[in-house]
């Protein structure tokens, strides 16, 4: 049996209370994901969704409990190797597209690679043609050259999601790690669509482990499982029979 993509083990995280109590964020949640699957977070305002997705991202660090990525123990790294190993094996995008106004669409997406990598550790000609492929696939091609406030929120979206995938792209790997927080918050149903259909064309075609929290159904509906939370744990852990549509 292949070992799961994320495996996470009796997670808890724990908000100090500035009077005597504190607040129980995540609550023993213990969860195995495995290669190229789809999976939604679910659940009221204050259930841990956000929280935990973070933790799956190295983005907030568990009171409690560990945090293993493909075989990678996140635990006890320094936050410079954590750096290093979330910006070369996890995308993720936020319901706040996050981009900069001055940049152009592709210098956005292209933004991460710059600032964080060497130009001897990704061929220069792969990253381009890596980009112009993704630019393609996110019929985004055409609006390259324009800035953030000349793109519909759709297509915004779509860059920063372009930007969380760029590096499994430019260097031709299948099968990394995508998270979600509320992709589809900011958008009409129409362009929510729209994003839903992408996410899972590229988990089936590319392999990738995706993880979206939402608090829609019809987002849901495309994943292949759904995990309920409520107060912090797990209230139900469903798979979809029909994901997508």
């Amino acid at each position: 049996m292949a070992t799961p993509h994320v495996i996470l083990n009796d997670i808890k995280k724990i908000y100090k209370g500035t009077a005597s109590a504190d607040v129980v964020a995540v609550n023993g949640i213990s969860l195995e994901i495995p290669h190229g699957q789809f999976l939604s977070i679910m659940g009221p305002s204050g259930s841990g969704k956000s929280t935990l997705l973070h933790i799956i991202g190295g983005l907030t660090n568990a009171t409690e409990g560990t945090v293993t990525i493909d075989g990678t123990l996140l635990n006890g790294m320094s936050d410079r190797k954590l750096t290093l190993f979330r910006r070369k094996n996890i995308g993720v995008v936020f319901q706040a597209f996050n981009l900069i106004s001055t940049l152009t669409a592709e210098e956005n997406i292209m933004l991460p690679i710059l600032a964080g990598y060497q130009d001897k550790e990704i061929d220069n000609t792969k990253l381009h043609k890596g980009l112009d492929e993704l630019l393609g696939r996110l019929q985004l091609t055409s609006r390259r050259r324009h800035y953030p406030d000349a793109l519909s929120g759709g297509e915004q979206q779509r860059v920063a999601i372009a930007r969380a995938l760029l590096l499994d792209f430019a260097t031709n790997t299948h099968g990394s790690l995508l998270l979600a927080d509320e992709p589809t918050g900011n958008l009409d149903s129409a362009n929510g669509d729209i994003i839903c259909k992408l996410l899972r064309q590229l988990c089936d075609e590319r392999h990738h482990t995706m993880v979206v929290v939402t608090h829609e159904p019809s987002v849901a509906a495309w994943t292949d499982r759904i995990v309920t939370l409520k107060d912090g744990a797990i209230l139900s852990d469903l798979p979809n029979a029909k994901p997508g549509k």
